[in-house]
């Protein structure tokens, strides 16, 4: 009996009988919602009417219960199969071609083998994802207008990177002087990527309108450096606001939340728990900050053509990613042999000028005799300087107040990094 069942008590109802119920329950709706769907779009009712659907799922449920072996049950499919396909000969010449009928009538028909041999949260999934792609036709139908023939290929890269080309890597050493395995480098490309994607399709399908705030919140979750320079350059060639301030400021807050995120999926736990007080300080002044910036002054919105990001499943980009995280990797154990770890903060410092993305992964992943003090302080101090080199940015590429007042919270911002890292950790 399914957990569905057991909360009936079976002193009452029989546990075939609550079954049946269930079955011809979920029947029921799918037969309302389909006839709901097909007066929506202005259609006949179809095959047959909800009553059809109901006794459609019971002759299943019946067939499938009086056999073990299943002959009855594989016979009535293959009779209703037959009857829908003619009915669908039938329809296509009167020019009606869609298979919605046929194959409702189909699905029906397995609900008692789904719920009599699946758990029940994937009954319960299988019944809301038939009524989901009924009653949600109009927002579908606009998404598949929308949906741009490249991106089912980018999709499709994507789960080759991800289903394909890293299972079949191997979880060894890359060489002596670079503690990473190659596993682990694509496995932390992966994870950049797809938060990287996740922003992408946000900016492409989600928010069309792409506002100055937006392009801050959703460019810093792909970097915050690339939105930073975008935002100055436009601050420059078009009339700037306060807007300007606040998207330079709300980019480098999702920085913290991307860093956060990366080093938990990659498994860095303890890491991740020792870097959320200070980021998430960092996070919420930033916050703060912005939300003091729009009560001074009351702005309105400023389009940017101009997006701050690239296809993040580029090969190019892909390429790059992946040879500064072995080089980093490599770069690190090198510094460390000859320097020991107190030279770790310089080198965190200046790669922090750069990309610190594939620094911090590659620091994490690596195996260095590092305590985990050590580690937390570099990526402290590499997220800082960092904010330093953004902060450079905006006020040159800018030049003007509103990405001056935003320099200044990101310098503030850097101060703060220093001042965790050397009295505070």
């Amino acid at each position: 009996m399914t957990e569905l069942g057991k909360l009936i008590d079976p002193a009452i109802f029989p546990p075939l009988l609550t079954q049946f119920i269930i079955t011809a329950l979920f029947s029921f709706i799918i037969g309302l919602e389909f006839h709901g769907y097909r007066r929506a779009n202005r259609q006949d009712l179809g095959f047959g009417t909800t009553r059809t659907f109901t006794l459609i799922g019971i002759a299943g449920f019946v067939l499938y219960s009086i056999d073990d072996q299943l002959l009855i049950y594989m016979a009535g499919l293959l009779g209703l199969t037959v009857l829908l396909g003619i009915y669908y000969q039938r329809r296509c010449q009167q020019q009606v071609y869609s298979l919605i009928s046929p194959l409702l009538g189909l699905l029906t028909y397995l609900i008692a083998p789904v719920l009599l041999r699946f758990p029940d949260w994937f009954a319960i999934l299988y019944l809301v994802t038939i009524l989901l792609m009924l009653g949600e036709k109009p927002r579908i139908r606009r998404f598949s207008d929308s949906f741009r023939g490249p991106e089912i290929i980018t999709f499709s890269k994507f789960l080759i990177m991800a289903g394909v080309i890293l299972p079949l890597l191997p979880n060894r050493q890359i060489a002596a002087f670079i503690t990473v395995t190659y596993y682990q480098v694509w496995l932390a490309l992966l994870v950049v990527s797809g938060l990287s994607y996740l922003s992408y399709l946000a900016q492409t399908f989600w928010f069309k309108e792409k506002g100055v705030l937006l392009t801050g919140l959703l460019g810093g979750l792909y970097s915050s450096t690339a939105t930073t320079i975008v935002l100055g350059r436009r601050a420059r060639k078009k009339a700037a606001t306060y807007q300007i301030t606040q998207a330079i400021i709300l980019a480098t807050a999702m920085m913290y939340l991307r860093l956060l995120l990366l080093i938990f999926f990659l498994g860095h736990v303890a890491e991740a728990r020792h870097l959320l007080a200070p980021f998430l300080a960092f996070m919420l002044a930033s916050l703060l900050v912005v939300w003091l910036v729009a009560r001074i002054a009351q702005t309105t919105a400023q389009d940017v053509d101009e997006l701050p990001l690239r296809h993040p499943l580029e090969f190019k980009t892909a390429l790059i990613f992946s040879m500064l995280f072995i080089v980093f990797a490599a770069g690190t154990s090198i510094v460390l042999d000859h320097y020991g770890s107190d030279s770790l903060g310089v080198l965190s410092f200046v790669i922090g000028l750069t990309d610190i993305d594939p620094f911090i992964l590659s620091l994490l992943e690596g195996v260095f005799p590092l305590s985990e003090m050590d580690l937390i302080a570099a990526v402290v101090i590499a997220s800082g300087s960092n904010n330093l080199m953004k902060a450079i940015y905006a006020a040159a590429l800018g030049r003007n107040r509103f990405t001056l007042m935003a320099a200044g919270w990101l310098v503030l911002l850097f101060l703060a990094s220093m001042v965790y890292v050397f009295f505070l950790l």
